[in-house]
């Protein structure tokens, strides 16, 4: 007799007895489950017939898969905003509710990669790995969980730095036209922050495909990436995912800030999540208001950009710092949107096409910009010498727009022209080139001392870089004073004045003969 069938029997037996257990053990049970049907579909929306218990901005999930935002929740139907791609929505197809809001995945795993808002990876680096989960929409800190905006938030560039300086847990909006350098003032925000303990968050909103990809070029060859989080949507995405890129960024960022840490968002730009937000509003037939924007628009920004703060030491004393960016057109500061963000902001970067097309980058308006808190978390250092330079290039444009009419000047407005032309030369600065805070004292020491004033204009960017290259050999402990919060005493702002003094005399000298004759 061969014994492997009767092996083969015992096997069957014990498995079917496994079974017969199983199935004896099981209890169904029956969970009611809301289930609507989607009625119709358009550009980025979708009515759904049904779900009579669904809350605002409730997550729903349709069949097909896919979901979508309980945006309009009205008697008869639903106005849901789609998030990704909806080509596979027909009308008939079932949408159940979730119970959830929409959320966002968070924490270290994030960093160096560029996701989406829904948190799905566009790098090609794998699964993204997430420490927790947080909602998108999150009210933003009580006025007694805040506290005062002490520190500075360096960003390399003199400009900002010395004349419209930028504090943690401010919020600084960036406006401009069009290719006038407002990425690339966020990029080398970014950049400076590389050494400085501050997690980065870029949040691209409607932006080209080739922009941001040049963007995270450039961050990964500066060595940027590792502590930066870029999330993204592309001019063809769909209106939904656009809308929630800021808040789904800012959850990101939060989740650092109240681990304790130096955070700087950018937000790239809210012109692009305004429109989306116009464009969806239309398309659920919200009633239209000022350039057809819907009557909330304000609260979208405010609700938004109030979530940046500097929190209280109790609550870790971290710090969200917000660069939000706006386009304008035609140079109108006054329309709808910049005036709203303005509103919001503690203060604005403007930058100027005219000075643009000069040549003068960044392109910074001194005069149409300003910074409601930075100046008091400005090092003490700047503030001993960024007073008298601000009021001496504002005198500068004045006096330079009088001179163009061709009136005869007398050798004291020639001599402040001059010097304000200087001031001009040295606050030009490359992209992608951030400038050390020792550096940046003894360049604005030697211009309010007047030491740059008898340096041809040609030859003031080969001056300012030995400058420069001077400051960086200071003497540790002198570096580490400059970049204190202490005031500057009299001893180091003579010692810096002579060494700017000593390093710029050899390209003083080619002016003597010209002014001897």
């Amino acid at each position: 007799m061969n014994p492997v069938p009767d092996t083969l029997q015992g096997v069957f037996d014990r498995a079917f007895a496994d079974l017969g257990q199983a199935r004896d053990a099981f209890t169904p049970r029956l969970e009611p489950r809301e289930v609507g049907v989607v009625t119709t579909v358009s550009t980025g929306i979708a009515m759904v017939a049904g779900l009579p218990g669904v809350g605002f901005e409730e997550l729903v999930r349709f069949s097909g898969g896919g979901f979508g935002i309980a945006f309009n929740v009205d008697a008869d139907e639903i106005g849901v905003v789609l998030l990704g791609e909806y080509s596979h929505l027909n009308t008939g197809a079932e949408v159940a509710r979730t119970g959830r809001v929409m959320d966002v995945a968070v924490g270290d795993g994030l960093l160096g990669r560029v996701i989406d808002p829904l948190g799905q990876p566009l790098d090609g680096r794998g699964p993204v790995v997430a420490s927790d989960r947080r909602p998108i929409e999150r009210p933003a800190p009580a006025i007694m969980d805040r506290a005062p905006v002490v520190e500075p938030l360096q960003t390399g560039l003199k400009v900002v730095d010395a004349l419209i300086p930028i504090g943690r847990g401010q919020r600084e909006l960036i406006l401009g036209d069009r290719q006038t350098g407002k990425t690339a003032i966020a990029l080398d925000t970014i950049l400076n922050q590389r050494g400085q303990d501050v997690v980065c968050v870029y949040c691209a909103i409607g932006q080209r495909a080739a922009a941001v990809a040049k963007a995270v070029a450039i961050l990964r060859e500066k060595g940027a990436l590792e502590y930066t989080v870029f999330v993204v949507t592309e001019g063809n995405d769909p209106p939904g995912l656009a809308y929630i890129a800021p808040y789904a960024a800012t959850s990101i960022a939060e989740q650092f800030m109240e681990a304790g840490r130096d955070v700087l968002i950018v937000y790239d730009d809210l012109t692009q999540h305004a429109r989306a937000y116009r464009e969806l509003s239309l398309l659920l037939r919200r009633p239209p208001g000022r350039e057809a924007f819907p009557g909330d628009i304000f609260y979208i920004h405010s609700r938004l950009l109030e979530r940046a703060t500097h929190l209280h030491r109790d609550l870790g004393g971290g710090t969200l710092t917000a660069l939000p960016i706006i386009e304008t057109e035609a140079q109108n500061m006054s329309a709808y949107i910049p005036t709203n963000l303005i509103s919001i902001t503690d203060g604005q970067i403007y930058l100027s096409p005219a000075l643009f097309d000069l040549g003068v980058l960044p392109a910074v308006d001194v005069g149409k910009s300003v910074s409601r808190v930075g100046g008091k978390a400005q090092r003490a250092a700047y503030r001993a010498v960024a007073s008298n330079l601000k009021l001496a290039y504002a005198q500068f444009e004045e006096l330079e727009t009088f001179a163009r009419f061709g009136a005869r000047l007398d050798a004291e407005t020639r001599r402040s022209i001059e010097h304000g032309r200087r001031i001009r030369a040295c606050l030009k600065q490359p992209e992608f080139a951030p400038v050390t805070v020792p550096a940046q004292i003894a360049v604005l020491l030697a211009l309010t001392a007047g030491h740059f004033d008898a340096v041809p204009l040609d030859r003031m960017t080969e001056a300012e870089q030995a400058l420069r290259e001077a400051a960086a050999k200071m003497p540790a402990e002198m570096s580490r004073r400059l970049q204190s919060t202490d005031d500057l005493s009299e001893a180091d702002r003579n010692t810096v004045i002579e060494l700017a003094r000593r390093t710029l005399v050899p390209f003083q000298q080619e002016l003597e003969p010209e002014t001897a004759t």
